[in-house]
């Protein structure tokens, strides 16, 4: 299901450029500076959305979107902000999710800032920061022996017999929506213009999913012309459904076996949209694309090291499909691109210290 909106009233230049002038958002409404285009709610929020779009060093025409400066360090924070706020306003009090880490840090924090219980169900290989957060904002956690599509099935098992509403990825609209905003400022902080393309780490996808649905809604409002971006959905080698069925032109993906990546967000098996995925890659005359771990995470030292930004390894996997499809020809040096980092390094550091060793660590002088 989508939300719809009368789109009439906010339509016009005039509108869009009102956006950013009241008082409310001098101070700070992050993302519900499009309250226009957003359900007409009191919010749940903790300072979410309107991140840094950061002009790359390295490359003249590449801006990095980084979604690590949200509350709990990630891009999940919108969607689960707009989902919890909706969770209140419509008098739930219990509910549950899935997770391959950040969803659930997301989910407990909004929870607890609303007064509603959070059940969580995550792999037990999840980074420790996100085992840690849930606990911290007093969730109900269940570790697993398993992928996300396992604690997936344990919510649909038990969701009944709880009383629990589940908010997985797509189960309920307002993810989506939360999600949506960042199409729209991508699209604000180039001026309202659109770039050449959009590069997004994708595990469940719902972040393209949402951009999508608010390029349209752009559009309908007449706040952007042009050609929409291609998009490009970013997997690991170990763990790439998406990229499987782009290429073999299917319009659904198939489970992907033994599913593996330091990414673990990008440890989806089998997209719940992916349907939605494969149509929007084709339509916008994007491209799936798989890396491997030894590149993501040469790309998250790289950015690191001459850029100041400790990626999370989803961004990094951007950053490395970004080199790639430069190398290949796809991309020219004088197509504007996004690049997502969809959450902060600073929650990797059990998992990136893991991959370095401690090689590079010496001792201090005595």
């Amino acid at each position: 299901m989508y939300v719809r909106y009368e789109l009439s009233t906010a339509a016009g230049n005039t509108q869009r450029d009102a956006i950013g002038t009241s008082e409310q958002d001098k101070r700070w409404s992050g993302m519900w500076r499009y309250r226009a285009v957003l359900p007409d709610v009191d919010p749940v929020t903790l300072g979410e959305g309107w991140t840094p779009m950061l002009k790359s060093r390295q490359h003249d025409n590449v801006w990095l979107k980084e979604e690590g400066a949200n509350p709990t360090g990630t891009f999940k924070a919108r969607g689960l902000a707009l989902a919890v706020t909706m969770a209140r306003h419509y008098g739930l009090r219990k509910l549950a999710a899935p997770t391959a880490g950040n969803a659930g840090g997301a989910l407990a924090a909004y929870a607890a800032a609303a007064g509603i219980e959070a059940y969580i169900f995550m792999p037990r290989d999840t980074p420790m920061a996100n085992q840690v957060e849930c606990l911290a904002y007093g969730a109900h956690v269940t570790l697993v022996d398993g992928l996300i599509s396992d604690c997936g099935r344990m919510v649909a098992e038990r969701k009944e017999a709880e009383g629990w509403f589940d908010v997985s990825t797509l189960k309920e609209p307002f993810r989506v929506e939360g999600k949506k905003t960042m199409g729209y400022e991508l699209v604000e902080q180039l001026g309202w213009q659109y770039p050449d393309a959009v590069f997004y780490p994708t595990g469940g996808g719902v972040g393209m999913i949402g951009m999508w649905k608010a390029f349209e809604e752009l559009e309908q409002l007449g706040w952007v012309t042009g050609r929409r971006p291609r998009m490009i959905a970013v997997q690991a080698d170990g763990c790439a459904p998406v990229v499987r069925a782009f290429e073999q032109g299917e319009k659904l993906c198939r489970m992907w076996p033994d599913a593996h990546t330091f990414a673990s967000g990008l440890r989806v098996p089998k997209p719940y949209g992916d349907g939605i995925i494969l149509e929007i890659l084709r339509e916008s005359g994007g491209l799936a694309v798989a890396l491997s771990d030894d590149a993501i995470f040469a790309s998250l030292q790289n950015w690191a090291e001459h850029e100041g930004l400790l990626l999370s390894p989803e961004g990094a996997a951007a950053t490395a499909a970004y080199d790639h499809l430069l190398a290949s020809g796809f991309l020219t040096a004088n197509d504007r691109v996004v690049l997502f980092n969809t959450g902060s390094g600073n929650k990797y550091t059990d998992v990136i210290g893991a991959r370095t060793g401690g090689s590079r660590l010496t001792g201090a002088p005595s």
